[in-house]
């Protein structure tokens, strides 16, 4: 008798069947990976009406004509009808039976495919992952659809919460093929939510390295994502990865919010909090009036009124700071009253700062004319107090360093930076950063 067998329109071609998985969600911190049907795009069936010996049935997948068992055809025949039939309730017992009664890889291969269909029919992730799984296992996969079958398995198990699946699953499709970028984030959101956020930030930087190697830059979605993971779970490589973004992009609203990070991650004291601001007026990144409030009162507990004016009166100019309200109106007040007459002053005060007989009676007077904008003569203040008793140099290094930094001095303010060790070396290399970003 003629035997014909339906192959319900899925070929082996890998760009048939596997390579349609759903894109994964790009937003990180999103839903995560979504599947759809990994057929929406299938090829109308290829199958053809055979005739065959009675007992036995002939299938077309591709271009090769494969023969069947009359056990397997007969399984499979139920098996495509009821997925056909969307047959919900009988639809488990005739996969397994599909699978008992097939003998050879493609009989396997058959009755995965129509496991698949009926998964997503059913939109059954459990038994989408099932049907995953055993195509890879049927041997009939090229290493592009294998790649293609684990990236839907592991998007799949990823979606049902089953972590260390998922991660599996990525892993090998990073082994089958190296270049695909779709991958990290999909490896790096899988082993963050599984538990692993170090892991997950490895990923993401190395997926940065990769894409900024040979003068490239790596897009900056990839470092926001890299710094989102980072900084939730409050990693010490959190800082440097800030620095590398914002090097990378160094717009005011990057520099405002990569500065933010390190404050909030980091309990700074006032001295080293108003570095900070310095940095982010510097990078013309003060962003809004809670910036030049925490500024100038740091200026002003430090005992620096006329920097302190300064600030205030930017932030009025740049519309951010309304003076005549609190507590702006009271700050101006005081950094009026407290530095009248400074100004006419700072020659004698560079003289001062030169002539101190201690490095701390030279730093604070180079810090009063760094408030005033005075750079280059606050380096040859800060330059005399490295050689003066009771100096500090990593603190007196970083502020000559911000000095030639504003002074436009690149060499000088990297080699002065680059030489601040111990508890102000972080702020430094954020003042470096800076540095390399000036034209």
């Amino acid at each position: 008798m003629k035997s014909t067998i339906k192959t319900l329109g899925i070929a082996l071609a890998a760009s048939t069947v596997l390579a349609t998985g759903a894109q994964a969600q790009r937003d990180y911190g999103g839903g995560g990976p979504q599947t759809t049907d990994p057929q929406s795009r299938s090829e109308k069936a290829a199958e053809k009406q055979e005739k065959a010996p009675k007992g036995s049935a002939t299938v077309t997948l591709g271009d090769k004509k494969i023969k069947i068992s009359a056990a397997f055809a007969k399984a499979y025949q139920d098996l495509v009808t009821a997925v056909e039939a969307n047959d919900t309730a009988t639809l488990p017992a005739k996969v397994a039976a599909a699978h008992a009664a097939a003998q050879t890889k493609e009989e396997h291969y058959l009755a995965s495919q129509a496991q698949l269909k009926a998964a997503v029919a059913t939109k059954n992730d459990a038994e989408l992952a099932t049907a995953l799984e055993a195509l890879i296992s049927s041997g009939m996969l090229d290493q592009g659809q294998m790649s293609n079958a684990y990236l839907n398995l592991g998007k799949t198990r990823y979606n049902l919460k089953q972590f260390p699946q998922a991660i599996a699953a990525f892993e090998k499709v990073q082994q089958l093929e190296p270049g695909n970028q779709e991958i990290i984030p999909l490896l790096a959101q899988a082993r963050s939510i599984g538990g692993n956020p170090a892991d997950a930030v490895a990923t993401l930087r190395q997926a940065i390295a990769q894409q900024s190697a040979n003068g490239a830059k790596a897009p900056e979605d990839l470092y926001k994502r890299t710094i989102s993971v980072a900084y939730k779970a409050k990693l010490p490589v959190t800082a440097e990865i800030s620095r590398q973004w914002v090097a990378a992009y160094p717009t005011a609203a990057n520099w405002s919010d990569a500065i933010r990070i390190y404050r909030n991650l980091n309990n700074t004291d006032e001295a080293a909090t108003l570095d900070l601001f310095r940095l982010t007026r510097a990078a013309k990144a003060m962003k809004d009036d809670g910036d030049y409030d925490r500024y100038a009162y740091l200026a002003l507990s430090k005992g620096y009124p006329g920097e302190a004016k300064l600030v205030l009166e930017e932030g009025a100019a740049a519309k951010l700071v309304d003076l005549s309200k609190s507590p702006f109106k009271e700050e101006m007040e005081q950094a009026k009253a407290k530095s009248a007459g400074e100004a006419a002053t700072l020659g004698a005060a560079a003289t001062k700062g030169l002539n101190a007989p201690t490095a701390k009676a030279a730093l604070a007077n180079g810090d009063l004319l760094y408030g005033y904008g005075e750079y280059a003569k606050a380096a040859e203040i800060f330059r005399a107090a490295l050689k003066k008793p009771g100096a500090d140099a990593n603190m007196i290094n970083l502020h000559l360093g911000m000095a030639l930094a504003r002074a436009g001095d690149k060499a000088g303010a990297t080699a002065a930076l680059n030489a601040v060790t111990g508890p102000r070396a972080e702020i430094a290399k954020y003042w470096l950063t800076y540095v390399s970003t000036l034209a």
